[in-house]
């Protein structure tokens, strides 16, 4: 069998093993948190009658390994329960926020790659010049503040003070909602043709995507600059030196794709960790997303929605980490052939 066939399955035998454990971890602290679900779901006003069939109905009323078996059974057949916070399926409530989410961390992840290896390989080509000091300056502010401080920051200045960008939502209220076939505002526009809705959507996520994507600019700015800094070490690439390459392509081709391996690792990482991170971005910008309705159902003790929401992002973590592996062993032929050993 394909060395590379051989990882991807192994990858994902070990990840379906990391999934259990955090529905477990996950579904035991849900429970153990003070406060009742069922008077948090029924209100003040709940007699104690409908509080208890409400128990029941949750099997709350069961020890936690006999609740646990419930909820396995139902997860085998594809139900994640009901909602308390909005009164349906889970999965219906993940499938409707799930792809606003991912639509803004997939345009903040362009973002953190279109700018911050670029800048990287800018300090690194310059190094100890005022582009390098530059680079590293705004790679330091950037890291150093979260995502929501920049989102009410841009906010304020395109938004209010230079009012060049919606604040809030995905769409302008008058317009029509293309039909949704993939979830996606920007792609379901596109299918249906209809460019004004596609342009809006696009002016509506910019700033957003950008605001969570600025830490990850400056931590793939700084690892990617220490990373072709420490390769410009290296006896080749003094050789290439010595043959008068042009700095250009040294740094570009024979610099940039051995810094890229270690640098991709830790972009992957941050790409997956801004499906958990954007609910701040999405208060700030009202943005109809998985991450915030996440926060809602935490604050409502929403047991099914909680532990949905959790597995959701947790096995989109997976699946970052599995394509990211995959891409440093196509990047990496040494890889390929230790692996096939």
């Amino acid at each position: 069998m394909n060395s590379v066939v051989k990882m991807l399955l192994k990858r994902i035998g070990t990840s379906l093993v990391v999934l259990i454990g955090v529905s477990m971890l996950i579904f035991t602290i849900a429970r153990v948190i003070p406060g009742d679900p069922a008077r948090i779901a029924l209100g003040p006003n709940a007699s104690i009658e409908q509080i208890d069939k409400l128990r029941e109905r949750l099997h709350l009323n069961d020890n936690i390994i006999t609740q646990y078996g419930y909820f396995i059974k139902d997860l085998s057949n594809g139900n994640l329960g009901i909602s308390l916070y909005t009164n349906r399926p889970v999965t219906t409530d993940i499938a409707q926020f799930l792809p606003a989410t991912l639509e803004l961390v997939i345009f903040a992840g362009f973002f953190m790659v279109a700018f911050g290896i670029p800048l990287g390989i800018i300090a690194a080509k310059y190094k100890d010049k005022w582009q390098d000091h530059s680079v590293r300056i705004l790679a330091l502010l950037t890291v150093s503040a979260p995502s929501f401080v920049w989102a009410v920051i841009l906010m304020l200045l395109f938004a209010f003070f230079l009012p060049l960008f919606p604040v809030a939502g995905r769409i302008d209220d008058q317009l029509l909602l293309p039909d949704n076939i993939t979830g996606f505002l920007t792609v379901d526009a596109l299918i249906d043709g209809n460019f004004t809705v596609f342009v809006n959507a696009i002016w509506h996520i910019l700033l957003p995507a950008f605001a969570l994507s600025l830490s990850g600019i400056g931590q793939a700015a700084r690892l990617t600059r220490a990373n072709m800094v420490e390769t410009y070490k290296k006896p080749y690439i003094e050789m290439a030196q010595a043959f008068g390459f042009s700095a250009k392509r040294i740094a570009t081709k024979y610099a940039f794709k051995p810094s890229l391996i270690p640098s991709l690792t830790i972009i992957g990482l941050d790409f997956a960790a801004m499906l958990g991170n954007a609910f701040l971005v999405e208060a700030v910008f009202a943005w109809p997303g998985l991450s915030r309705y996440g926060v809602q159902v935490i604050l409502r003790k929403d047991l099914n929605a909680i532990v949905g929401t959790v597995l959701v992002i947790s096995a989109m973590f997976l699946v970052v980490n599995i394509i990211v592996d995959l891409l440093i062993t196509y990047i990496n032929p040494r890889i390929r052939l230790a692996k096939g050993q």
